[in-house]
């Protein structure tokens, strides 16, 4: 149980692994803090988006969530299109060992994380991230899908934030991003949150005001993109998450 929890966590960047000791990150200081915390007791949808991203946004300790959000193109999916896909993924990779059996219970752990059983009894309890409506059991027995669109409860800030954090990492040295990129691009926004383009288009326009003007919006010679002025400042960003400043001054 410990060692499952440890890897959570730091897959959720909840913690860092320093030198062998464990710590928590800026940003779960920032949220989990008791006295001061966004949001200490897990109550808020912008705790579950920033862990959900987290978790799906880059492949080293979830690579089957990774595959499932970025590297499955079809809208609907059963396990076996999981576990083959991740197979594939991870052939090549050198030193890498993986059996069907661990790969096909890692599918099932993520698939029950975003879609309760129908079957009731205790196991029928909502799984956390299922509030996030990301997953959803089709109406063909032992088939899922994904539910792509609007996300009502994903805040620009949470956007802006997993935005900047795709940049940093996929596309470092770009100074823009298309909507095509932030849209489709593995580890994108647009993929990691199932949101369809006008969507992601809708919140790219706003980059602007919600990052201080770091992120800017341009839409010229039939090019859409946003630009990058300078590093957005993260701090900002996760209070925007949470709109801080229009509940204090509410």
């Amino acid at each position: 149980m410990a060692i499952s929890i440890r890897h959570w966590a730091l897959a959720a960047d909840v913690l860092r692994d320093e030198d062998g000791m464990l710590t928590p990150t800026d940003w779960a200081r920032r949220v989990f803090d008791l006295e001061t915390g966004f949001d200490p007791y897990l109550e808020e949808p912008s705790t579950l988006w920033l862990v959900h991203a987290a978790i799906a946004g880059k492949p080293e300790l979830a690579t089957t969530w990774f595959y499932a959000f970025n590297g499955l193109n079809q809208a609907t999916f059963d396990r076996d299109m999981v576990v083959q896909g991740v197979m594939e993924s991870v052939r090549d990779r050198p030193g890498l060992r993986i059996s069907a059996d661990t790969l096909r219970r890692d599918v099932e752990v993520f698939v029950r994380s975003y879609a309760a059983r129908g079957d009731g009894g205790e196991d029928a309890a909502e799984p956390l991230l299922a509030e996030l409506g990301l997953i959803r059991e089709s109406r063909l027995a032992g088939q899922f899908e994904f539910v792509r669109g609007p996300k009502p409860n994903l805040t620009d800030g949470v956007f802006a934030l997993t935005l900047w954090r795709f940049w940093r990492r996929w596309h470092q040295n770009s100074p823009t991003i298309s909507v095509e990129q932030a849209s489709y691009a593995p580890g994108s926004p647009g993929r990691i949150f199932k949101l369809d383009e006008d969507s992601v288009l809708e919140r790219l326009t706003r980059m602007d005001r919600v990052t201080d003007g770091a992120l800017i919006w341009s839409d010229t010679a039939g090019l859409r993109q946003v630009a990058r002025v300078r590093a957005p400042n993260e701090a900002r960003l996760l209070e925007q998450a949470y709109n801080v400043s229009r509940k204090a001054a509410a």
